[in-house]
């Protein structure tokens, strides 16, 4: 008895020390990224899941303007005003069938400009 107490006293931490040395933190869901957009004036006619409204928007002006179809998580847009915004984009690890696999959100509204 006096053995086996012996050995489990060497073992136990022994196996706690490897356990948590050996784990890793869980891999994010998702992988996130902070970019620069250019967001037209006005909407466009799009066709997603159904007809409905995107957004134009681009990285560079210089670059065209491209449909956004889904929403900017704390933007809320104006028509009339083209704005420059600092958004984070996050991959989404298993998006639905039907919807976007990159998930945008306002980190800053750099500027707003009447046109």
């Amino acid at each position: 008895m006096k053995n086996i107490l012996k050995i489990l006293t060497v073992i136990f931490p022994l196996a706690v020390i490897l356990t948590t040395t050996q784990c890793k933190p869980m891999a994010n869901s998702a992988s996130a990224d902070e970019k620069m957009f250019i967001v037209a004036s006005q909407t466009v006619d799009c066709t997603g899941v159904a007809p409905m409204k995107c957004l134009q928007i681009k990285e560079k002006e210089s670059d065209s303007w491209g449909n956004l179809y889904s929403n900017i998580e704390g933007f809320i847009y104006e028509p009339g005003f083209e704005y420059v915004l600092k958004l984070k984009t996050e991959k989404i690890t298993n998006p639905p069938a039907d919807g976007s696999s990159i998930r945008y959100s306002l980190v800053q509204q750099v500027s707003k400009t009447k046109k």
